[in-house]
């Protein structure tokens, strides 16, 4: 299972629904999305700044977090941006590997 966070924006007709739901419902459609994935919600939040708020999701792939987000972005009421977490562990291998590489213009 792979760790993700997702962060997303609202546009002016999300921000209505959410006006009109309220955070908890939008929170239990976030979960019920990744739960039919196959994952799970670990956190969600709401922030000022930038963004509006955030998530940490855990799913059993790429594949599945790609289709959480293109389904998102497709509603049209908020922008979601996925990305991929490492724990150190896995930070710990990938520079453990030797590779072949050649900087542009070297």
């Amino acid at each position: 299972m792979g760790k993700y966070l997702a962060t997303f924006k609202y546009n002016q007709e999300g921000l209505k629904g959410l006006l009109a739901e309220g955070g908890t419902k939008r929170r239990l459609a976030t979960e019920q999305l990744i739960q039919s994935l196959g994952g799970k919600l670990e956190a969600y939040y709401f922030t000022f700044g930038d963004d509006d708020g955030f998530a940490i999701l855990e799913g059993p792939d790429n594949i599945s977090a790609a289709t959480a987000s293109l389904i998102v972005n497709a509603s049209g009421a908020v922008s979601v941006k996925v990305t991929v977490l490492l724990t150190p562990e896995e930070v710990d291998q990938a520079v453990k590997r030797s590779v072949t590489y050649r900087p542009p213009g070297k």
